[in-house]
């Protein structure tokens, strides 16, 4: 059961415990005026539209639902329908505006991951960058591994050191105002000057600012500060959450790293197992080049570099062709042929975020950082007029149905039309299943293989992870370190080991293709799952249009577009929890395997004393030989097919359940069970114009944004447009 729990969880039949749930409050409009300025005019006003969209429509819906809560409040018996209604607005009145797109910056310590979000978000002192004579207020450490929760310590300044960073603080703000601002001319200093402002608020409050040191040390600080001057923050932050994922390397690391082909064979796990569609590789401090060491090895071109500029423009040229030819073809070796993120034209971005800020040797533009700034901001944009769209036209499918309850009677013949209806769906949801099972089928062979391949090669692969070339010496903490997390270790100065992703390798190399095929958009023909997902959807609202046309109902009646509308958000919502399923199917393999050796790496790191280390790698031989010669590969194959028949389960259960109460739902209208309920005439045809303004805001938006594309090539300037603030 607890394998289809995600698609049961996701149900949307209310609880009656919810029922009587207060909606979440609105958000506070400084927040999305935070937001808007990191968009271009153009941009903002679109945002501001579908916000304003949003908010009506979340308003519509919240008096909808205060109506039908008081209208059933003190019925001892609500019908289902109505509990289906009031739980579906509640949970779009909950849903929220925008879910946050992850963006994963994967890079070693040192590599400008900090210095590019600075950049990025134009905030010089928006994280802690080394290397600088810049005090700030904490140190952040975050701790990472192969574990459910990460965790982040933030280290607060002791007394002392808050004293001196208290008097650096109060000194500038006040040697900025004896200047005059003769000098508030330099972006350095005002930033500083905001910053400084900005520390002293948030720990004294508003006004802080004017006062003086002596001041500030009798004043008392607005939060309370751990004795240990330590705050913990814990949460699942996980690499396949991530829709985005850039892979930050220093140019003079960017080729032959080990870290660095890690992170990005790492990457390349994400595309297959979670929700990551975009993998690229951001080549960090391009600013950093020796000009005589790079003419006496330059081998390309044959034109003379006069400047170090040149240089750097020609090296950043050369390095984005190559590193573009090596990840594409690192990507089809993994990926299906048809994946988008083969599709992309930037795949390598070489970046400079000093120069972003000094722009001696660079303009802003050729910095890069611009570029990856727009690209956040067209994915934002994006996200957001879909979600709007679907936001605003399932609000619209509720409002109608839920007027439709106070109208009079049904159509003749309806039961029997319904029962027809039914009928379909059943005949439907088998040839759904049929296809799901062929679906599926695809990945049978290159699993066997990968099976009798890794069975072939698991003790060279075993000897490779346990041999060192300088011996044994300092290893052997670090084979302990592997067994005391069943096969894993992650540290911040070696490669990371991981036994059971070593041994199960070969048979990730042969399903890797295939997998990312099923979990694909693509033909409804081929292997690909969702298409199968769509065309069932389609053919119900086929059947919808049918239905009602010989039935005789008008082409905007209420009970169609609420059945078809519904249909839409019970099966779009089965991509979420696909996805979801995903990973653990395609880390049930590892997970299978890491299992089986559990006892073997407990039995490992319990070995002390002499020669401790030879013993331990024994045991680990052993240990995986009998648990190979026992099927363990075999196991890890059919806990595999296991999972993607739960999934097929979970597919069909879902969509008979949910689709068999929503029939139920519309064929109960006019049969007198719903007399009582609250009349929403009036939020009905105010949802009517929201729902008709959907269009003209998107033709605005594109209008407005073909208007700046022409005004930006009929300019003369090539300088770009105006810095704006992320």
């Amino acid at each position: 059961m607890a394998d289809t729990g995600d698609f049961m969880g996701q149900e949307p039949h209310a609880d009656d415990n919810d029922l009587f749930k207060e909606p979440m409050k609105k958000r506070r409009r400084s927040d999305r005026e935070q937001r808007f300025r990191a968009f271009p005019s153009v941009e903002q006003s679109a945002l501001k539209e579908y916000e304003k969209l949003e908010s009506r429509t979340r308003r519509v819906l919240s008096n909808t639902y205060q109506k039908l809560i008081q209208s059933v409040f003190l019925d001892d018996s609500i019908p289902n329908g109505v509990k289906y209604l009031i739980n579906r607005l509640l949970i779009l009145i909950e849903k929220p505006p925008l879910d946050p797109i992850y963006i994963g910056l994967l890079g070693s310590a040192g590599a400008g991951k900090s210095s590019l979000i600075n950049a990025i978000t134009q905030q010089a002192m928006f994280l802690p960058v080394s290397g600088e004579s810049v005090c700030t207020s904490c140190i952040v450490q975050v701790s990472s591994g192969c574990r459910a929760q990460y965790e982040a310590k933030v280290h607060l300044l002791s007394d002392q050191e808050w004293k001196e960073e208290l008097k650096n603080l109060t000194q500038l703000l006040h040697r900025t105002e004896e200047l005059g601002g003769a000098e508030a001319g330099a972006w350095d200093r005002d930033d500083a000057v905001q910053e400084a402002t900005w520390k002293l608020q948030t720990v004294y409050g508003n006004g802080a600012e004017r006062k003086n040191y002596e001041e500030l040390l009798r004043a008392r600080p607005k939060g309370k500060i751990p004795t240990s001057r330590v705050v913990t923050l814990k949460a699942e932050e996980t690499i396949d959450k991530c829709s985005v994922i850039w892979v930050i390397s220093d140019v003079e690391r960017v080729s032959g790293g080990r870290a660095h082909e890690d992170l990005l064979n790492e990457s390349v796990r994400a595309c297959q197992r979670g929700s990551c569609k975009d993998v690229a590789l951001v080549v960090t401090k391009t600013d950093k080049l020796h000009l005589p060491e790079y003419l006496r090895e330059r081998k390309a071109g044959n034109q003379a570099i006069q400047s170090q500029r040149e240089a750097v423009l020609e090296r950043n040229e050369m390095i984005r062709l190559q590193r573009n030819r090596f990840l594409k073809e690192k990507l089809k070796r993994k990926l299906p042929a048809d994946s988008k993120v083969l599709e992309a034209s930037d795949l390598v971005y070489t970046v400079s975020a000093q120069e972003y800020w000094r722009q001696v040797l660079l303009t802003e533009e050729e910095t890069e950082i611009p570029k990856l700034r727009e690209y956040i901001r067209k994915r934002l944009l994006d996200k957001k007029r879909r979600l709007v769209t679907k936001f605003v036209t399932e609000a619209f499918g509720l409002l109608l149905l839920t007027d439709s309850f106070n109208s009079v009677g049904n159509l003749p013949n309806e039961h029997l039309h319904m029962s027809g209806l039914r009928r379909f769906v059943e005949e439907k949801i088998e040839l759904l299943e049929t296809a799901i099972e062929q679906c599926f089928a695809h990945i049978q062979r290159p699993l066997q293989q990968g099976v009798s391949n890794a069975r072939t090669s698991y003790r060279h692969v075993l000897r490779a992870c346990l041999v060192r070339s300088k011996g044994n010496q300092g290893f052997h903490q670090t084979l302990k370190a592997v067994c005391l997390k069943n096969g894993i270790y992650a540290s911040r100065t070696l490669p990371r080991i991981d036994l059971n992703e070593a041994i199960t390798q070969p048979i990730y190399d042969q399903i890797d293709p295939v997998f990312g095929g099923i979990f694909r958009a693509g033909n409804p023909t081929g292997l690909a799952l969702m298409p199968h997902i769509e065309a069932f959807k389609h053919s119900l609202q086929e059947k919808m249009m049918e239905i009602g046309m010989r039935n005789g109902w008008k082409y905007d009646s209420c009970k169609k577009s609420f059945l078809i509308q519904e249909i839409s958000a019970i099966l779009g919502g089965l991509e979420g929890q696909v996805l979801r399923r995903k990973r653990r199917i395609y880390s049930s393999i590892t997970a299978s395997v890491q299992n089986d050796l559990r006892p073997c790496y407990e039995e490992a790191a319990q070995i002390t004393g002499k020669k401790a280390c030879e013993r331990m790698k024994d045991v680990l031989r052993r240990g995986v030989d009998r648990q190979v010669a026992e099927g363990m590969f075999e196991r890890a194959q059919e806990r595999m097919q296991h999972q993607f028949q739960q999934l097929k389960s979970g597919i069909t259960e879902k969509v008979k359940g949910s689709v068999a109460t929503m029939l139920t739902l519309a064929s109960s209208q006019g049969d007198g069970l719903y007399k009582e309920l609250a009349d929403v005439k009036n939020e009905y045809k105010e949802m009517e114009k929201l729902h008709r303004s959907l269009r003209e805001v998107a033709e605005n938006a594109l209008l407005r944004r073909g208007m700046q594309d022409f005004l930006l090539r009929m300019s003369p300037s090539k300088a770009g447009p105006p810095r704006t603030q992320l």
